[in-house]
Formats: C-alpha cells, sequence, structure tokens
C-alpha cells in the first residue's frame, strides 16, 4: 500500500470516527432560563406570549421557614402554560426576604432540612417539575458547609426522583476591604458559597452576575462587564466547568433618587425598575444618554428640582455586548435572566439568534 493511500484510508476512517463520535455525543444546546411567570406581579401577563424563546421557566414561589415548613405553589395558569408550550418549570425555593435568622435556623436543624428536602420531591413528581433551584440568600459565610452539605442531600434525592437540581449563587471573588460594605457583602452574601463542591453535586449553578449596583450602593452598572467577567472567570478559577455555569443576565434597569420613607427618614433609593419605566423617565427628565462601552451599558442623570436622578439601562444594546462573553468563555451551560416582564422588547431576537438558532 502506498503511503498516499495509506493516508487517504486513514484520513476517511478518522472522519467516521469524528462522526460517530458526533453522533453518540451531540453539542449541548444553551438554554434561556428566564426568572419569573409567578402569576403575580413582573412577568405575570408575559410568560405565554414570550414561552417559545424560553427554555425554563423559573418562578419564584416556595418560602421555607426554620422549622422546615414549606409554603407557596406554582399557579395553576403557569402549570397549565408550561406543559401547554413544552416549557420546563424549575421552581425556585428561598428564604422569605432572604431572612438570614430563618436561614440559620434551617441549616441548624437537620431534621427540618430533611423535611424541605421531603417536600421538593414529593411536590415535583405530584407537579411534574424539571427541577428545583435553591435560592437562599443572606447567610453568614461561617454556614458555608452546612449550606453545602443541605444542597447535596436535596440534590441527592432529586436526581433519584429524576429531576435536577441547582443554586443561585451569589458571586465572588473572596476579596473585600477589612470593612465597610465590601466586608458586609463578602460576609453575608457572597462568601457562603463553595461554587465547586456545590457544581459537582448538582446540575449547574446560575451565578447571579447582576446587581452589583443596587438598592444600598450609588448608581452604577447593574452588570458591568469587567465585574461580570472577573466573577465567570473566578467561578471557573474554582473548578467550576464552564458546562456548569448558567451566567446570569440582567432584563432589568436601575433607577435611583432621593425618596422619603414611612419612619419619616430621607436617604437615596435604588430601584429595579422596567425597561419601560426607565426609558420614559430618562425622556420624561430630557437626559443625555451617554454610552460606556467599556461597561457596556447606557446611563443618563437629570436635575428633578435641583436633585440629580439616575438610570442605567438595560436594553437591546447591552444585551449584546454581555451575549459577547459566550464567545469568550465557550462552553457554558446558557444564561438566567432576571427577570421576566421587565426587558426591552428587542432583546428576544438577540437571544433566539445566540440561543436557538435554528431550532425554531
Amino acid at each position: 500500500m502506498s503511503s498516499i493511500s495509506f493516508c487517504i484510508r486513514t484520513g476517511r476512517l478518522m472522519w467516521r470516527f469524528a462522526l460517530l463520535f458526533l453522533l453518540a455525543y451531540p453539542t449541548l444546546a444553551q438554554e434561556v432560563i428566564v426568572y419569573g411567570g409567578s402569576g403575580k406581579g413582573r412577568g405575570a401577563d408575559s410568560f405565554l406570549e414570550r414561552a417559545n424563546h424560553i427554555d425554563v421557566i423559573s418562578p419564584q414561589v416556595y418560602a421555607v421557614d426554620s422549622l422546615g415548613n414549606v409554603r407557596g405553589g406554582v399557579p395553576e395558569r403557569l402549570l397549565n402554560e408550561a406543559k401547554q408550550t413544552g416549557t420546563h418549570l424549575m421552581p425556585l425555593i428561598m428564604n422569605p426576604g432572604f431572612n438570614q435568622e430563618i436561614m440559620h435556623g434551617l441549616l441548624n436543624n437537620f431534621d427540618a432540612q430533611r423535611k424541605v428536602v421531603d417536600f421538593m420531591v414529593e411536590e415535583g413528581q405530584n407537579f411534574g417539575y424539571w427541577g428545583w433551584q435553591f435560592d437562599f440568600e443572606n447567610i453568614d459565610h461561617t454556614y458555608k458547609d452546612r449550606f453545602t452539605d443541605f444542597f447535596r442531600m436535596a440534590a441527592s434525592a432529586l436526581h433519584e426522583a429524576g429531576m435536577t437540581a441547582s443554586v443561585a449563587v451569589v458571586p465572588t471573588n473572596d476579596q473585600s476591604e477589612d470593612s465597610g460594605f465590601s466586608r458586609y457583602m463578602q460576609e453575608n452574601w457572597r462568601g457562603n458559597f463553595d461554587m465547586a463542591a456545590i457544581a459537582e453535586a448538582g446540575d449547574f449553578i446560575s451565578l447571579m452576575t447582576y446587581a452589583v449596583h443596587g438598592g444600598p450602593t450609588a448608581p452604577g452598572p447593574i452588570a458591568g462587564l469587567p465585574w461580570v467577567r472577573e466573577m465567570l472567570q473566578y467561578a471557573l478559577d474554582q473548578g467550576v466547568p464552564a458546562e456548569k455555569i448558567s451566567l446570569g443576565l440582567p432584563f432589568y434597569s436601575g433607577y435611583w433618587y432621593p425618596d422619603c420613607f414611612g419612619d419619616g427618614s430621607v436617604k437615596v433609593r435604588g430601584r429595579e425598575v422596567s425597561y419601560a419605566l426607565a426609558d420614559s423617565v430618562l425622556t420624561a427628565g430630557g437626559a443625555d444618554r451617554t454610552w460606556l462601552p467599556e461597561q457596556g451599558v447606557t446611563y443618563g442623570f437629570w436635575q428633578h428640582f435641583g436633585v440629580f436622578r439616575w438610570v442605567f439601562l438595560e436594553d437591546a444594546r447591552s444585551m449584546t455586548e454581555r451575549l459577547k462573553l459566550f464567545d469568550e468563555f465557550p462552553g457554558l451551560r446558557g444564561a438566567s435572566i432576571w427577570v421576566l416582564g421587565t426587558e426591552d422588547p428587542a432583546v428576544w431576537p438577540l437571544l433566539d439568534a445566540r440561543f436557538h438558532e435554528g431550532d425554531r
């Protein structure tokens, strides 16, 4: 046999092997998870209209107490609509109001945790849930291992019952100042997730890289690109596989203004607002809109009775920049987006082009 014919035959065999490999192990499709559709408030009326763009709908509807009692449920309307459209249902289960005392009580009580897990399995089987996501937040960092053990137990039981298990993770780079706001955030919100251990036990994490600026902060980007990159890279450096990271993206915008509260105090209020409201107050205030290319966001400010008000606008242009991260970080599982009903309508074709090209 000549060396040329050998190379040709070898090449054909390699192509056949590659084709068989691809058929046996197809590339995982990236999925779009959207929070909302609970039947109350934001997103209540928009799920059915947008369902063909959404792979997983995740309503925030279940709450626990420190004794393991769970209240709440997915509204019948959403159950029917998800079934009608073939959309996976993945409810969130949370400590109501992200109450720290409730969460610590639960993590100190193994029987209460077991009670929660038993409820999740039974409820999920009764209603045909695709899976569950832990959305437990505001936990002291000293409870990190107990939280991981709780999730391991839940993930094992859910997997045995044929459901997925995941955690909404507040991102961190494990850095903070010695005191002040960043220390508070690290010790109570960011520092209690063992991301690698959680990803190993479960199916994926939803890395909530939004809300870097919000109610307690000065005005700023909801999800500035440098911040998102840093948090994503740190999760990967901690050993979380890319295919187990669903990247958190914001639909909502931020609006900061001074307000008078019910207790008589006066302070700045930072609010999550819809694109429609943010766009309208910018227009009403006559604000110039400035694009920040390094942050991937538009902002504007104007005077109202002499005092500045600020908006950081999440729109189709900012979503375009966020979606480029999926090229910078190949292999990510998909996107987890907060929250349905607050979006610029122009984002949907962008999401489809990125995640559903040729699927629908």
